[in-house]
């Protein structure tokens, strides 16, 4: 999906994602751009737990089952708020940065397993006007 740079505004994120089982130190979706690190906003695998970053559980036992991923990115607000199957599971501040896209995948963090995969379908845009 290309020609979704932003700097400004709200925009979202959604998607249907899937991780197998064996599937660890990985990130599955980022938003990049930001003011002193690469990134705003990293969802890591860490055996079977969502992580914001390497940190914070986001949503427990996501292996082996799909589940509606949103992430809503308030620029000027400087937000991020991510929704796992329609439920508001983590609301951050951003990190600064001039310009912005979302990622997904797959992307080796550490301590990555061998097996290093994500599906993903019916993966939508949105901004607010």
């Amino acid at each position: 999906m290309a020609g979704y740079d932003y700097s400004s505004g709200v925009w979202q994120f959604e998607g249907y994602g899937y991780v197998p089982s064996g599937t660890t130190g990985v990130s599955i979706m980022q938003v990049f751009g930001a003011g002193e690190t690469a990134t705003t906003l990293m969802l890591h695998v860490y055996d079977g737990a969502l992580r914001y970053y390497d940190r914070q559980i986001v949503e427990d036992a996501i292996y082996d089952r799909w589940f509606r991923l949103n992430v809503v990115h308030d620029v000027e607000a400087s937000t991020l708020t991510v929704y796992i199957d329609g439920e508001q599971k983590l609301h951050v501040n951003g990190r600064g940065g001039d310009s912005h896209y979302f990622k997904f995948g797959v992307y080796a963090q550490n301590h990555d397993s061998s097996c290093m995969e994500s599906r993903w379908k019916d993966v939508r845009i949105f901004q607010k006007h």
